[in-house]
């Protein structure tokens, strides 16, 4: 290993024990080796301006972001809790299970795994707290275990960066997600089933009849979102990087125009919020540039295959190796690292040895979304802390079953690679 090496995994180190903002560390750790290179520093801007600039898909990011803050400031949210309590309500554990269907739906607007806990989550997790046959870990452990479905079922902000740096189809891998998403979906109706039985937990009280056209309405023109947007794409009629630009578009009538739920000044904060997301995913993709650059200059990638090659591995064997360092890696690092670092050394390898990159993109999705749902890092469990205040501790005493479920769906898919690519290729995205 190089010293110009040495000096950008050291700087990347300290900024991460410092607890700087993770972009900051990726931008000064790839500066660190451009003078350690004693290269023209100059070189920075132009990998970050060719980068940022030269990417139609990115655009997508902030429009997802924008979309799902206008869902979750315009009273969607409760909308849709009240159209599927009459879905699901009624079975055992009703309000759990209602949250996995709201999550199911709202995945299909927002793409995000935080604003699916910050939105539907919230308010699920409020109901099930005034019931004390749900524990307060129980609730949270649901809220924060079906709020991965978010980068699942397509549209995926992971999903999207992941094709920015792999190169893969972005509308196979939204394809991709949907029978993974929706094992995932059913695996946690089952396991809250079980759970609910063993510990006599509430059916909800029926709607009334004479309400049901009225929740039904209400629910309809957010549920018209997933379906503009993929009918749209698959159609032809816009790319999955103007479907962005729709959905935001089309929260932003429902929010203002429709429920009237929106004022100025909420309109300005969502905005505002809107920004911030987005510049903090900017600056880790513009300190990823840096880095990819590095790790290019120092030939890091094509060791990673030659390493591969000579460990003999078949694709199932190196799929395996991979699962188990993103799910041990998962435990310190953010996921946007390991999307944007990791990923980019390990396709070299994926490339030599045949496998698809629609299949591999939605395992490494999957995996990143276990990390965030146990410790140390947990992103998922410290947004539903801060939001509830419910213990960390309690959600992971009463998680550790939806974590196991993920697990097995994530073994199934590494043996079954049909499961992600039966739907991308029926629809007729075919290739590796």
């Amino acid at each position: 290993m190089s010293s110009s090496l040495l000096a950008l995994i050291g700087v990347l180190l300290a900024g991460l024990l410092m607890r700087l903002p993770i972009g900051f560390s990726m931008i000064a750790s790839g500066i660190a080796y451009l003078v350690a290179k004693q290269q023209d520093l100059g070189l920075a801007a132009e990998q970050i301006g060719n980068g940022l600039y030269n990417s139609y898909v990115l655009l997508a990011v902030p429009m997802f972001v924008f979309a799902a803050n206008l869902m979750n400031a315009g009273t969607v949210s409760e909308r849709l809790f009240d159209f599927c309590r009459i879905l699901v309500g009624r079975l055992r554990g009703g309000l759990a299970q209602v949250d996995i269907l709201v999550s199911v739906i709202f995945s299909g607007m927002s793409g995000s795994a935080i604003a699916d806990a910050a939105g539907p989550g919230l308010v699920t997790i409020r109901q099930m707290l005034k019931k004390p046959e749900y524990s307060r870990g129980f609730a949270g452990a649901v809220v924060v275990a079906s709020a991965t479905l978010g980068p699942i079922i397509p549209p995926s902000i992971p999903m999207v960066i992941y094709g920015l740096v792999s190169g893969a189809s972005v509308g196979a891998l939204f394809l991709g997600g949907v029978l993974p998403g929706a094992l995932m979906a059913l695996s946690m109706m089952a396991v809250v089933g079980v759970i609910a039985r063993r510990r006599h937990m509430p059916r909800e009280a029926p709607v009334p009849l004479a309400e049901w056209p009225q929740v039904l309405w209400r629910g309809a023109l957010p549920l018209s979102m997933p379906i503009v947007l993929l009918g749209g794409i698959y159609s032809g009629a816009f790319t999955p990087t103007e479907a962005a630009a729709v959905a935001a578009a089309h929260a932003l009538i429902l929010s203002t125009l429709v429920y009237r739920a929106l004022d100025w000044r909420r309109f300005y904060a969502v905005v505002l919020e809107s920004v911030r997301s987005s510049a903090v995913i900017t600056l880790i993709l513009a300190g990823s540039f840096l880095l990819n650059y590095a790790f290019t200059a120092e030939g890091v990638p094509q060791a990673m295959a030659q390493w591969v090659d000579a460990l003999h591995l078949g694709p199932t064997q190196f799929l395996l190796l991979v699962n188990v360092m993103f799910l041990l890696l998962g435990c310190f690092l953010d996921v946007s690292v390991l999307l944007l670092v990791f990923v980019p050394m390990l396709l070299p390898a994926v490339k030599a040895l045949g496998i698809d990159l629609v299949h591999f993109g939605v395992l490494v999705v999957l995996n990143m979304m276990i990390g965030l749902i146990h410790p140390p890092f947990g992103m998922l469990l410290f947004v539903t802390k801060a939001l509830t205040g419910v213990p960390i501790g309690e959600m992971m005493k009463e998680g550790w079953p939806f974590i196991v479920m993920l697990l097995v769906l994530l073994l199934a898919m590494t043996f079954f690679p049909q499961i992600v690519l039966w739907l991308p290729q029926t629809m007729g995205y075919g290739g590796k």
